[in-house]
């Protein structure tokens, strides 16, 4: 499984931008149509929620990539 480490700028991200800013769609649009088919999973429950707000610690995967959401070290 490969696994991209992201570092938060702020609080949280949602959950369609987090996929677009790593690098795993194009838009947020293209990253909400992806949650909406149930493939991304956070702390390993199926999310179906396009915005949601993903904190430090969680961890975001799809298929054979994982997410760690890293705090903000500013």
């Amino acid at each position: 499984m490969q696994t991209i480490e992201f570092e938060l700028e702020g609080d949280y991200v949602e959950l369609n931008m987090l996929l677009k800013l790593v690098g795993l769609c194009d838009s947020g649009g293209a990253g909400k149509a992806i949650v909406a088919t149930g493939a991304v999973k956070v702390d390993g429950v199926t999310e179906l929620r396009k915005t949601c707000k993903i904190h430090a610690g969680q961890v975001a995967s799809i298929d054979d990539v994982a997410i760690h959401v890293l705090p903000d070290s500013r």
